[in-house]
């Protein structure tokens, strides 16, 4: 029982990858330490800002990101997910160099949406400027409606609260940081929508589910729950 590896591909950043390993913890059905799943992670905080390689300012992350894969691979991992959304832009290029499966946080929460929140036809999305540009919930969310931030919003409240001197990159995670992102979430809830993503791991260190009039969905609350279960990526199962 709960006898798969599990990586984690983190650093990206180090606090959400602490809370990622937190949430497989409780995600995972367990009464003593040793009916837990064994976890490996490599939090290499080291690989290159996600949003500033996606937009062309910054070098890419690929490198470093492959090496720490590489890492978890010759531990044995049978699974591994990344906390980071933005990093997901680059998860082909990894996946295609480590012979294990790399969890896809924007597929699985694809199919939670369909599955909890069928009749969901408009959904917000908070995330990370390079994220948004990358198209990737477009591209992986495409039978909904999705509306984002206006720029200013996008520039002054999502990216200031994740990236501000006060953001929670800087570890503020609480008080102004959170009000710029409920402001943000007012926005997209008076445009229409009717379930907000926490599409950046920041984000969900802070938003939490009681702070909104609608439902949030934290993807790697959902990448979690899935890593967790037993018959999910087993080793057997790859081969």
């Amino acid at each position: 029982m709960n006898d798969k590896i599990i990586g984690i591909l983190g650093g990206m950043g180090p606090e959400a990858t602490a809370e990622c390993y937190m949430k497989i913890l409780r995600a995972t059905n367990a009464s003593k330490d040793q009916e837990h799943y064994r976890v490996i992670i490599d939090s290499n905080a080291k690989i290159p800002d996600r949003t500033e390689a996606i937009a062309g300012r910054g070098p890419s992350p690929v490198p470093e990101m492959v090496s720490a894969a590489k890492n978890l691979e010759k531990l044995g991992v049978d699974v591994a997910c990344m906390p980071c959304m933005t990093a997901h832009y680059f998860i082909e290029e990894v996946q295609k160099r480590v012979s294990y499966p790399l969890m896809n946080a924007f597929l699985e929460t694809k199919k939670y949406i369909q599955d909890a929140y069928p009749d969901v036809k408009k959904i917000g999305v908070l995330a990370t400027t390079g994220t948004i540009q990358s198209g990737l919930f477009d591209k992986y969310l495409d039978n909904v409606d999705i509306v984002y931030p206006t720029p200013f919003t996008q520039k002054e409240k999502v990216m200031n609260a994740i990236y501000g001197e006060n953001g929670i990159k800087s570890g503020n995670t609480n008080g102004e940081p959170l009000q710029m992102l409920k402001d943000a979430s007012d926005e997209l809830i008076d445009n229409g929508a009717e379930l907000i993503i926490s599409g950046c791991t920041e984000i969900g260190l802070v938003l939490k589910t009681y702070h909104l009039p609608t439902p949030l969905l934290d993807p790697m609350e959902v990448v979690a729950h899935v890593v967790a279960k037993e018959s999910v990526y087993q080793k057997s199962s790859s081969m």
